[in-house]
């Protein structure tokens, strides 16, 4: 890729940082610096969507049709400041920037083929006024850019503030988000292959409620992608 002369003067001024190491990017990288792009732990699901560790976690619970995450995360580790960045520190530029690398990596393995609708999993109201954005609607920005998959808005919402699901148990966590998402929009996606889309998958607890609602539309297929997959 081509950097224009107005990119390499912004870069000097304002130099851009890796998301994983914080080494300062050069101006030919995105986001990523290519020794951590290099090492990134990839789960390659990407390519056995059908049936994968994370795939698991849902059958017989929603309609799941395709799964993957883009890499393994552990919480605390390098690669896990990818996550920590778009979610605490107010960057949803990193967010999108990361939807289309996923999206351009994935393309040519047909992860997207047949999907009708993208759908980002919904925050609270007042999470998302604290957080000031969605960051599964910013990497859902940034997949319709590789796509051109339209985006569903307004199909579904989280109706509650829950506390976070990091320090709860497995049982708990499904607890914790049950008869939280509600579905306003059921004639939007009857019958149609809905792709969702969040940061990080655990225990799947909150894709599966969210996933369950969605289904109360009528012959949906559901088919997940998350930048992270926790394997616990």
């Amino acid at each position: 890729m081509s950097i224009s002369l107005l990119g390499r003067i912004i870069d000097l001024i304002a130099p851009r940082s890796c998301a994983v190491c914080g080494c300062r990017l050069s101006p030919n990288e995105q986001v990523i610096c290519i020794r951590c792009n290099l090492h990134l732990p990839r789960t390659h699901y990407e390519k056995v969507p059908y049936d994968n560790e994370m795939a698991r976690l849902f059958w017989k619970r929603i309609p799941i049709e395709r799964c993957a995450a883009w890499f393994f995360y552990q919480a605390g580790s390098e690669v896990a400041n990818i996550l920590y960045r778009l979610k605490y520190h107010h960057h949803p530029e990193t967010a999108e920037a990361i939807g289309l690398m996923i999206a351009q990596e994935w393309k040519e393995n047909g992860f997207f083929e047949n999907i009708d609708l993208l759908i980002p999993v919904p925050l609270a109201h007042k999470r998302e006024r604290q957080r000031g954005y969605n960051q599964s609607m910013e990497i859902t920005k940034g997949i319709h850019r590789a796509t051109g998959i339209p985006i569903g808005k307004n199909i579904i919402l989280r109706n509650r503030f829950v506390e976070s699901q990091t320090h709860i148990g497995r049982w708990e966590r499904a607890d914790n988000v049950e008869g939280v998402f509600e579905l306003t929009n059921a004639s939007a996606i009857h019958g149609k292959h809905i792709l969702l889309i969040d940061d990080v998958v655990t225990t799947g607890a909150t894709i599966t409620a969210c996933g369950q609602e969605l289904a109360k539309a009528g012959d949906v297929r559901i088919s997940v992608l998350s930048i992270g997959f926790a394997k616990e």
